[in-house]
């Protein structure tokens, strides 16, 4: 296997080395990772392979990834412009909120590319079109002459990730357990017209993206929080043993029942293929082997409950469509509940939110609705409730 082509990945967690960087290894990609956690870097520096294990219902199988370099670009921005300036492609999994910060060393790469095919930009978050909002911060550092022929330097193209990454052991260095299913959809319009979509391996190219983001966002990332959410307040402490109680199995049910049935509507997807979907979904993370903690599947609460997230967006889009989404409001009460947890900056946050502001301030804030929107006026009371439990 030759290992000319190259690839430039932000994010040296979980998901970079034992999703993405899989992938791009074995699709005969060199990786080079770019992170600011010293830690990660000098690990990747000093180790020429790691391992990736997935864990299935049949076991697990393990692969070994090498052939990756490491660059901290906290004290090496140059070297990190220079690689993404010469590689084929550029992907990220550093979380939405960090896309702006990792901006500027790809406008300055596209600014100095010099090769005479584009670069395939791809964000790979867990975030409804994060390659466009990524494209937004990139573009923002452009020089006008090289925006309006950006086509010829980049091409930029949203993704869908689904892959569980439960909690690491300990003592795993930088080895990964990783779940054996997955399904990375890349939109593949924007490579016609003298784009190069990277060949790369298990990589499902689409035309519209949106069904899948949608089923995945509102299927997968809904059960798994609602599972978190019911388990925290229950104190349990693994997501497989909140679906081994039949009360939460059900609530977790209906909540996804809910989005199935905007899925079903607003896609064209057969309600057979949606219930068949959910069904896969619904065993994957009831998989002991994950051994999935609750509050690692439960952080960062204000992202969750944002406007175009798991919860306010189905719901949402079912209250403009005059449909029930009733389950949906109890996961986004146990949402609301998830504060002060401790290595969790956001639900700190969302606590003194909640103590600071008025029940119709938190909705306009936290889910980002007007107040003119059909859900606004069921969240509202909602909030008040959490509120007032939590003075008592």
């Amino acid at each position: 296997m030759s290992y000319e082509k190259k690839a430039v990945h932000f994010g040296g967690g979980n998901i970079g080395r034992g999703f993405v960087a899989e992938f791009l290894h074995n699709s005969g990609y060199e990786v080079v990772f770019v992170d600011v956690m010293d830690s990660i870097i000098e690990q990747l520096q000093k180790t020429p392979s790691y391992t990736v294990t997935e864990i299935g219902e049949d076991g697990e199988r393990t692969f070994t990834i090498d052939h990756y370099r490491a660059i901290n670009s906290k004290h090496e921005m140059d070297k990190v412009v220079k690689e993404i300036a010469s590689a084929d492609v550029v992907t990220c999994a550093v979380g939405p909120n960090i896309l702006k910060f990792v901006a500027e060393p790809v406008a300055k790469a596209i600014e100095a590319r010099t090769l005479d095919y584009p670069i395939a930009v791809i964000a790979c978050e867990n975030a409804i079109n994060a390659t466009t909002t990524w494209r937004g911060f990139i573009e923002g550092k452009l020089s006008e002459d090289t925006k309006s022929s950006i086509d010829k330097k980049a091409r930029f193209a949203n993704s869908a990730i689904d892959r569980i990454v439960p909690q690491q052991e300990a003592n795993a260095g930088l080895n990964v357990k990783i779940e054996k299913f997955f399904e990375w959809c890349v939109e593949q319009k924007p490579f016609d017209n003298g784009g190069k979509k990277p060949a790369i391996e298990g990589v499902h190219y689409v035309d519209d993206l949106e069904p899948y983001i949608e089923r995945k966002l509102f299927t997968v990332n809904t059960s798994h929080a609602t599972a978190a959410y019911y388990g925290h307040q229950k104190k349990i402490p693994y997501i497989h043993e909140v679906l081994q109680n039949k009360e939460l199995h059900d609530i977790v049910r209906d909540a996804v029942k809910e989005t199935a049935h905007l899925i079903v509507n607003k896609h064209g997807i057969s309600a057979k293929e949606q219930d068949d979907y959910v069904d896969s979904i619904v065993a994957r993370i009831s998989n002991p082997e994950l051994k999935d903690n609750v509050e690692r599947v439960g952080r960062a609460p204000l992202r969750k409950l944002s406007r175009k997230e798991r919860f306010v967006g189905p719901a949402a889009q079912l209250a403009e469509r005059g449909e029930k989404f009733d389950a949906l409001l109890g996961s986004i009460e146990m949402a609301y509940r998830f504060q002060n947890v401790e290595g969790d900056d956001e639900s700190f946050e969302l606590a003194k939110i909640l103590k600071e502001n008025s029940a119709e301030e938190v909705v306009t804030k936290v889910n980002g609705l007007e107040k003119d929107h059909p859900l606004f006026k069921s969240i509202v009371p909602i909030v008040q409730k959490v509120q007032t439990s939590a003075s008592l």
